[in-house]
């Protein structure tokens, strides 16, 4: 006797399709993009811990600060997302503008904040043989920043509109770009001077650029192949726009500042330890980042489906968009703590292979190993709260959860109970792990209420936004 199917399981297969053919190219792209700065550090490798302190240091500094402005840019996510799903295609047209406008504000800010920055580090107690070789590294890396934020707004309207393709296409183009580039640069070949670290900060600029003008090309074709319309009018400024973008992003950018940010602070913190401690410290925590781009990418879509469900006014669409995508970070996640547990010296062995940075390593894997899955459930319920237009809540979870417990606690361990670097990243996973617990909560309340239709203010509100012309 045939037995009719599960209605609840037929929609959650319904919707892991589209889940999974939006997530899998964006995380193609994430791993592409955490992949450039692991080209760096391996490049750099046979410099010495010293010069991977340059670049580990020069780049943790230079993502604390530029995040922010990427961070607003993750406003269009909710914006373009929603509009699309709302068949409003002016309106994704409009907020690209807004996006471009703000790229090219914040520019001058954070180029001008990594040329402030250098001159601190005697006072911060960072090695001098790694303080003395990062001020051009940051000055050349920070030379990309315009075309970053304009390839993040390129980028994130693509996403929103169903074009992943060319983001991967870019982003594998441009690392093999950056590997050329390094090689060249760093090294000196093909008569060019050899500048060492420096040259990675310039390799990694010109990938950049590169990225922007190949998505900025791929916009223009399928604009031109559809008549929608994007260049047919002058890019005007629009002030209500823009500050809802703003208004959207900025606690994006909070979020996304404050997370990176307290990594970033444990790099300086760890510059205050051996050249082998700072190499080790950067090589796990390349490890960890590179893992972490893929439910990373998955919470891009998650924000992305979400928000065409919001979009579309299906709310129960909406509430298994995010838990499948919990779902599919979580587990991607635990295979990565199991490798790092059971090979951590195989691991090691491909960015250093000197002993003493090898054996701290080790040790700092198997917490890295132990927080995994919990960043994956941090980063994908943000994603999804993104999509309903909520950003304020995972902001205020990342300062409390990383500044107020997570830092300080791994600085007492670090420096007054005498544990090292490992106190530093056991403060920082136990800071990691109450941000997710609390904000898989949040996203239960909130995607309930949305399911029930009977709450969702945030997300009422940007369907409001989006019906207005």
């Amino acid at each position: 006797m045939h037995r009719p199917a599960n209605p609840t399981l037929l929609m959650l297969r319904r919707e892991f399709g589209p889940m999974f053919h939006l997530a899998v190219p964006v995380v193609f792209s994430e791993l592409g993009w955490m992949t450039m700065a692991i080209v760096d550090t391996v490049m750099v490798g046979r410099l010495g811990a010293a010069a991977i302190g340059v670049v580990g240091l020069g780049g943790a500094i230079f993502y604390a600060v530029a995040l922010f402005g990427l961070g607003i840019l993750l406003g269009l996510d909710t914006l373009v997302a929603q509009a699309f799903g709302a068949g409003d295609i002016d309106r994704c047209h409009r907020a690209l503008r807004q996006g471009l406008y703000l790229a090219v504000l914040a520019t001058p800010v954070i180029m001008a904040v990594c040329w402030l920055v250098p001159p601190f580090f005697p006072s911060w107690g960072i090695n001098p043989a790694v303080a003395t070789r990062v001020a051009p590294f940051l000055r050349a890396l920070s030379c990309g920043t315009l075309p970053l934020l304009a390839y993040a707004a390129f980028r994130r309207y693509l996403q929103a509109t169903g074009h992943t393709g060319p983001v991967t296409f870019a982003m594998i183009s441009a690392n093999l770009i950056n590997v050329f580039g390094n090689w060249i640069l760093v090294y000196g070949h093909l008569g060019m001077h050899a500048l060492g670290p420096t040259g990675s900060g310039w390799s990694t600029a010109i990938s950049r650029t590169y990225l922007a003008v190949v998505l900025g090309f791929f916009i223009w074709y399928f604009d031109r192949e559809k008549g929608a319309g994007l260049f047919h009018e002058a890019p005007r400024f629009e002030w209500p726009l823009f500050k809802e973008l703003v208004k959207l992003g900025a606690p994006s950018a909070g979020q996304i500042s404050l997370e990176v940010g307290a990594f970033s602070m444990a790099t300086v913190l760890a510059g205050r330890l051996t050249p082998a401690a700072l190499a080790a410290h950067q090589i796990v925590l390349n490890c960890a980042s590179f893992t972490f781009m893929v439910p990373l990418g998955v919470s891009s879509a998650a924000a992305v489906r979400v928000g065409h469900a919001v979009g579309r006014r299906e709310w129960d669409v909406a509430r298994r968009a995010g838990w499948i995508a919990v779902g599919l970070g979580a587990a991607f996640m635990t295979c990565t703590a199991i490798l790092f547990v059971t090979a951590p010296r195989w691991l090691l062995s491909l960015f250093s292979a000197d002993p003493q940075t090898v054996a701290v390593g080790v040790a700092l894997l198997a917490v890295a190993a132990l927080f995994q899955v919990f960043d994956a459930a941090q980063v994908v319920s943000t994603g999804a709260l993104r999509g309903l237009g909520i950003t304020r809540t995972p902001m205020l979870a990342n300062f409390f959860g990383y500044w107020v417990f997570g830092l300080p606690a791994g600085y007492w361990l670090c420096f007054r109970r005498g544990w090292g670097l490992l106190g530093l990243w056991w403060g920082l996973s136990a800071g990691l792990i109450a941000i997710a617990v609390f904000l898989l909560l949040v996203w239960a309340r909130e995607s309930r209420s949305v399911a029930a239709n009977a709450g969702a203010p945030a997300a009422a509100a940007h369907m409001i936004n989006i019906q207005s012309p």
